[in-house]
């Protein structure tokens, strides 16, 4: 497989039939009296030379799809109008309504025998990071999320409709001059594996789209993901701010071996303690501890605390700070971080994004400036994904927005009946007006997640009599499957602390984090009431 260069040749306008059946070929644009004995045909001024055996460098479909000589005849022909160091030009084909350049590489020599096999019929194309952007008809989340990254801007070229996976370890070069071409950036190519992949770029133009970002990075997990953007962007000596209510392992990361290790201060502020990450900013700036970066969940893990995305954005802007929200819990569907002016948004792809509890993942998306410093930290320590999990992100990804829709509602509403219950203390979802983050949730989401954390009106015994009496739910880590979680974060995440070690992080023994699945409202409500009722 090659990867095509990025010199485009602007061909003649060319129609293709819309019906790929049998029915009669229209006119063909390139006419011939008679049937041409060369391997030559003129369009305009320009001679078209084809090489040996091109049609066995084509699919049937492609020769089926194409009335008479047309686009196939066309794209075989540019094959042979390469540069003399044995560049392959690339082809402009306007084939839709986003103005999507799609690159042609070379076909190589196939097998004749298996051209209607999908593997002969894909190569690399060159495409914008924005291509999918481009597309005025695709508003919707739902359809931006089905068709960003494949149909609109994939960088394989396919006349298949899923992405294929690309299981390669590196990339060839036909001569030296190629590789010179690519060193010197005349060439596009991936080079080796962990600086990238055909399936991997399909996926992270996807998300792209959906974050509204200029770029995204995909790597092996979210811890992956958040440790090598604290490593690439907080300098030896730097400052971050966090919050209390985070991941645990994310704190564990800070506190453990930035600070030692990299000689990192770190402030510690409540989500919603504006005046504390202001008082953070004015202070490390007058003592020359420059803080680096903002670093916060919204929602949070466990509580759904939630940050004001746009203020904080204005305050770190203003004193040279960088601010990266994980929006893990939001997904891109019910918050755009990025819109609301933080510089970098994080995900747990393992969560809503795959959505099946079978793949691990992690992103970060952001402008091509601050994406460019992690990436380049990136291709030095690894954590890459591997291509087959990144098929598997992009068929997840895909119903994204019905799987959120329908958990954001069973949420909501089993929120409401766990506050009603005479056995529930206190419920924390940051779409009921109870939240202390219920304004800022209003302002900046559009859903508030399929996870309810709640406490029960008990000890740990308790909570641990009701969680055992449920029936659907597993439990397990994670959340944001099609299966329904759930876990009490006292056992399942602080059990190595003390009572008291857990109470130092907000952690109560009665506290449930429920994340509800794509399972039915009404029996997730009756399991949860009978499971109640067992108290």
């Amino acid at each position: 497989m090659a990867v095509a260069s990025c010199h485009a040749r602007v061909l003649p306008t060319f129609e293709c039939r819309s019906d790929p059946g049998n029915s009669k070929p229209e006119p063909n644009r390139f006419s011939f009296k008679s049937k041409p004995k060369s391997k030559s045909f003129v369009v305009g001024v320009n001679l078209y030379r084809f090489p040996p055996n091109f049609v066995r460098q084509l699919s049937n479909k492609a020769r089926r799809n194409c009335s008479n000589i047309g686009v196939a005849q066309v794209v075989a022909a540019s094959w042979s109008n390469n540069d003399k160091n044995g560049s392959v030009a690339a082809v402009d084909s306007v084939t839709t309504d986003v103005n999507e350049v799609v690159a042609v590489g070379d076909g190589g020599d196939c097998n004749s025998n298996n051209n209607n096999s999908a593997s002969n019929s894909v190569v690399v194309q060159s495409s914008s990071d924005s291509a999918a952007l481009k597309a005025s008809f695709l508003c919707a989340d739902g359809s931006i999320a089905v068709h960003a990254g494949e149909r609109l801007g994939r960088g394989i070229f396919t006349d298949g409709i899923t992405t294929p996976v690309v299981n390669t370890t590196a990339y060839w070069f036909k001569n030296s001059d190629e590789l010179i071409d690519f060193k010197e950036g005349r060439y596009a190519s991936f080079e080796y594996g962990r600086y990238g992949n055909p399936t991997t770029e399909s996926l992270e133009r996807k998300i792209s789209a959906l974050e509204q970002a200029e770029t995204t990075l995909f790597l092996a997990s979210g811890m992956c993901a958040s440790t090598v953007l604290m490593f690439a962007l907080v300098e030896k000596g730097g400052h971050i701010v966090t919050t209390t209510d985070c991941y645990r392992k994310t704190r564990i990361f800070i506190q453990d071996y930035l600070v030692p290790n990299m000689d990192v201060s770190v402030t510690v502020i409540d989500p919603a303690d504006v005046d504390g990450l202001q008082y953070a900013l004015d202070q490390n700036n007058a003592s020359g501890w420059l803080v680096s970066l903002f670093f916060t969940e919204s929602p949070t893990n466990p509580y759904l605390r939630c940050v004001d995305i746009e203020l904080v954005s204005k305050l770190c802007h203003s004193k040279g700070a960088l601010v990266c929200v994980d929006g893990t819990f939001a997904t891109p569907v019910n918050q755009k971080a990025l819109s609301l002016g933080a510089d970098i948004v994080l995900n747990s792809a393992t969560k809503y994004i795959g959505g099946h509890n079978d793949v691990i993942g992690g992103c970060i998306s952001g402008s091509m400036e601050v994406i460019a410093k992690i990436r380049k930290l990136h291709h030095v320590l690894g954590g890459v994904l591997n291509p087959n999990a990144a098929y598997l992100f992009i068929r997840g990804i895909k119903t994204l927005h019905l799987r959120v829709k329908q958990q954001n509602s069973t949420a909501l509403e089993m929120a409401k009946v766990l506050e009603a219950h005479p056995k529930i203390a206190r419920v924390h979802y940051p779409g009921l007006p109870s939240h202390p983050d219920y304004d800022i949730a209003m302002r900046q989401m559009t859903g508030f997640g399929g996870v309810v954390s709640f406490e029960v009106d008990g000890d740990l015994h308790t909570t641990k009599k009701f969680i055992g009496a449920l029936k659907i739910a597993y439990i397990a880590p994670s959340f944001g499957g099609c299966e329904s979680i759930v876990d009490q974060p006292a056992i399942m995440s602080y059990w190595d602390l003390t009572q008291d070690g857990r109470a130092m992080f907000g952690i109560k023994d009665n506290l449930v984090r429920f994340s509800f699945g794509v399972e039915d409202f009404e029996d997730l409500k009756a399991d949860i009431l009978q499971a109640l009722a067992t108290l």
